[in-house]
């Protein structure tokens, strides 16, 4: 590879980390929700400075192409990202459901109370 590569992968892992960061910051992202990307991101990272370590990584697990294992671990953080969305999702829309019964309720209740009170003053 050449420094180029290097230089630009390295680069790469600390803008994500960086616009991750500012997010958090400025509270554009919640924690929770930055623990996946700060993991891809510390994990580019740490390949782009070691970039042998993809390589033995590889090895390890078996798969022949070094870049295989990126896509992999890729998709599967990219998998646990859509997990974590999707069991909110269906937090807030049980929450969503719950609200709109309460105030479809206390509207019902309004007017029961609004009737009641123009037939007493009638």
């Amino acid at each position: 590879m050449s420094i180029a590569t290097y230089i630009f992968g390295i680069a790469s892992a600390l803008l994500t980390l960086g616009v991750v960061v500012e997010m958090l910051r400025r509270r554009r992202l919640r924690e929770r929700h930055a623990i996946w990307w700060m993991v891809a991101g510390v994990l580019a990272l740490i390949i782009g400075v070691f970039p042998g370590v993809l390589t033995w990584a590889a090895d390890i697990v078996g798969i022949t192409l070094p870049t295989n294992l990126v896509f992999f671990v890729s998709i599967f953080i990219l998998f646990l990202v859509s997990i974590q969305h999707s069991t909110e999702l269906t937090t807030l829309e049980q929450k969503t459901q719950t609200l709109a019964e309460r105030a479809a309720l206390q509207d019902m209740r309004l007017s029961e109370l609004e009737r009641r009170l123009d037939s007493e003053s009638r």
